[in-house]
């Protein structure tokens, strides 16, 4: 049971196939499922939220990776370490897919990072999907004793330990995070491939994360703009992996209004604006080959309960029925 299935695709993984097909769009949800101010989320009632999210139809259950606070950086994520919260949350649910956005492979050991992502695979029954970065906040590295200046080489390196103890029986690896000389082995395995999705990037062009990742994590951007990098990255990927379909993912800050026609405003990241109006909007995004969005309440001025049920039960039939 703990061996690596040599034969198994990511795209075969359950939460793949929750999140991801070819010409759709499916939606996800970052924790704290609510509206905060500043940096300090209250982390009140997220598992019924996360069981609620699931009942409607959302595809993915997203965490961050934000291992110290940074006051000037405005977020701490869901404050918990990421692996321990995905354990609870796992726990609370069944089917939805749980992912990562995203785990920073520099700060932590490519074996930590891997024993516990193939444990909550394991644990949630395939539902796991990696979302990994080089990360962004420089207070964390001095922290952690890592040269920010180096991040991006050592991403590759993590990465390639990661995937070959994750897919591997008894590697053998020399890097300089170790040696493993094929009599040591990682267990548990992930249930099948692990799906990694690599965010920004990470240090790396964009044919090297075509070429290494199962989907990539980007960020939010004007339609005319998300349009172009969307099919630059499918084009990429094509070139480079012909055939193998390669998710676009973004992430998307909503303030949605009790007017379903409010016009969108812009905000950090996002807009506010009424259900009609983000259904419009993901519909442009599918089109333009968006595979599936990050919602995020952060800068919400409803309580978030009312948001996820309003886009559970008016955004997403719409979606879900889109050719």
């Amino acid at each position: 049971m703990l061996e690596a299935n040599t034969t198994a695709r990511p795209g075969d993984s359950k939460g793949f196939r929750r999140m991801f097909a070819p010409g759709r769009l499916t939606l996800g949800v970052f924790f704290p499922i609510e509206a905060f101010q500043r940096d300090e989320p209250s982390m009140r009632d997220q598992e019924r939220l996360a069981k609620r999210a699931e009942e409607l139809g959302f595809a993915a259950l997203w965490v961050r990776d934000v291992p110290l606070r940074d006051p000037s950086f405005g977020d701490v994520g869901q404050i918990y370490d990421p692996w321990v919260y995905l354990g609870w949350i796992a726990a609370q649910t069944r089917d939805i897919a749980l992912a990562t956005g995203s785990i920073v492979l520099p700060l932590r050991h490519p074996l930590h990072t891997a024993k516990a992502a193939a444990s909550v695979d394991r644990l949630s029954g395939g539902r796991l999907v990696l979302g990994v970065a080089s990360g962004d906040r420089p207070v964390e590295f001095p922290a952690f004793g890592v040269d920010m200046d180096r991040r991006g080489v050592l991403f590759r390196e993590n990465l390639a330990v990661l995937r070959t103890v994750l897919a591997q029986n008894f590697p053998r690896i020399q890097s300089s995070y170790g040696v493993m000389q094929g009599t040591a082995d990682l267990v548990p395995k992930p249930v099948g491939a692990l799906p990694i999705l690599i965010t920004g990037t990470s240090r790396q062009s964009l044919e090297w994360i075509a070429g290494h990742a199962d989907g990539w994590i980007t960020y939010p951007r004007s339609l005319a703009q998300q349009a172009e990098h969307a099919a630059h990255w499918h084009t990429t990927v094509e070139a480079v992996r012909p055939g193998v379909f390669t998710p676009f993912v973004q992430s998307l800050y909503i303030d949605l209004t009790t007017d379903p026609d409010h016009p969108a405003q812009p905000i950090h990241l996002g807009f506010r604006g009424g259900r009609n109006v983000l259904l419009q909007f993901l519909a442009a995004l599918r089109r333009a080959g968006v595979n599936h969005v990050i919602l995020n309440v952060k800068y919400g001025t409803r309580d978030a309960a009312e948001v996820i049920d309003e886009i559970g039960r008016n955004v997403l039939p719409h979606l879900n029925a889109a050719p």
